[in-house]
């Protein structure tokens, strides 16, 4: 059975228009002249706003950090203006001129002490003259011959006492010879400088009381003392006072070896008081206590 063909007038054709008068179902007409209506576009007022509120809102942001940026300068500034306030102050209160206090005053003596060795001159350290007392309790003076230069000391002084000086950090041997005021007997002076006080109590603890022992003499070749040297010695012994051990020795001028001299003799003799005077006498120049200023700055507090 042959099935009648459906009429296909009023659809619209491939490539061409469709029917006049006959319309899309959802609205829209079935030509190809249909076309999707497009967005109205803002219009220049809107986007005048829009411009100027981001402008207003990147302004405002600008003043929010300059104002955080401010606000920071002026605690840094604050806190700097403090803390030079406060430096100010303490460095006032720490140059401004006080009374000294007794470590203080203990301290300044103790350096004044220690430095003489060097700020004196070497004539400063050995006088020209030194008095003693002679027979009778008489004052006498011993008269210096030379300064020898200055020395280690360990060649200063016998081995036995070089090893304790040297252990305790002994810096150097300053030496100088006297005859008395008869010329009858030669005295050699050693003063060994030790780095502090407290080196000096202990080399001092240590050191042997062996009268034989101590400072090497020093003769000086066309004076009354060329003959004096180690063999000539008779006594020597030491004194000690701030940083320094102050050795003596002494012999006869006429060059007699102690063996020569009967021990009885030397005994009675007035050659070691002699020397050890000279000795307690150049110790006392070197350590004696020196006028301290009551105030940092002189004498105003």
């Amino acid at each position: 059975m042959v099935r009648a063909r459906r009429s296909t007038s009023g659809l619209p054709r491939a490539g061409g228009e469709g029917t006049p008068g006959q319309r899309n179902p959802l609205g829209a007409t079935t030509g190809r002249r249909s076309r999707v209506r497009a967005w109205p576009a803002a219009n220049s007022r809107t986007r005048a706003a829009v411009k100027q509120r981001a402008e207003l809102d990147t302004l405002q942001q600008g003043i929010r950090y300059r104002r955080m940026f401010v606000t920071l300068l002026s605690v840094i500034v604050v806190v700097s203006s403090v803390v030079v306030l406060l430096g100010t102050i303490g460095l006032f209160a720490e140059t401004r001129s006080r009374p000294l206090t007794p470590a203080e005053r203990s301290q300044y003596q103790q350096e004044e002490i220690a430095r003489r060795w060097q700020a004196w001159p070497a004539t400063g350290v050995f006088p020209e003259e030194v008095k003693y007392l002679g027979l009778d309790r008489a004052q006498q003076y011993a008269r210096r011959v030379g300064i020898a230069p200055e020395t280690e000391c360990g060649k200063g002084v016998d081995a036995s006492v070089a090893g304790v000086l040297q252990s305790h950090g002994c810096l150097t041997m300053l030496r100088a010879t006297y005859i008395d005021q008869t010329a009858s007997f030669v005295i050699t002076v050693g003063v060994a400088v030790l780095k502090d006080e407290e080196s000096r109590v202990s080399a001092a603890e240590e050191l042997t009381q062996d009268d034989r022992v101590g400072v090497l003499p020093v003769a000086f070749p066309g004076t009354i003392t060329e003959r004096f040297g180690p063999d000539q010695r008779q006594r020597t012994g030491w004194v000690s006072a701030g940083p320094y051990i102050v050795f003596s020795t002494a012999g006869y001028a006429d060059g007699r070896t102690r063996a020569a001299i009967p021990p009885e003799e030397i005994l009675h003799s007035e050659l070691w008081p002699a020397a050890k005077s000279v000795g307690n006498q150049i110790a006392y120049f070197l350590a004696d206590p020196p006028k301290v200023p009551p105030c940092t700055q002189g004498n105003v507090c």
